[in-house]
């Protein structure tokens, strides 16, 4: 999953702009400067054209829920690549 990780990373300091970023499996929207609602969707629609994934609506809004980190998105990515649902 180091891998994915990477991938994943490559993303966010892509669409935050910032090549310092280094994820964690607990971090959250609060630890990323700039990580607000309209980041979130920019986040998801570059992890899915990275990915060939498609989150659906509920997904999206679940990674917003309280106890949602970075390592519940890795969770889900590596589902969707695996075709698990």
């Amino acid at each position: 999953m180091i891998m994915l990780k990477d991938e994943v990373q490559d993303v966010f300091r892509e669409v935050l702009g910032d090549d310092q970023i280094v994820l964690r499996d607990e971090m959250t929207a609060n630890d990323v400067e700039g990580w607000d609602s309209i980041t979130h969707l920019n986040l998801i629609i570059a992890i899915e054209n990275k990915f060939g994934i498609k989150f659906a609506n509920a997904e999206i809004s679940r990674l917003k829920e309280d106890g949602q980190n970075i390592g519940t998105l890795l969770e889900m990515v590596a589902r969707k690549q695996a075709g698990v649902r």
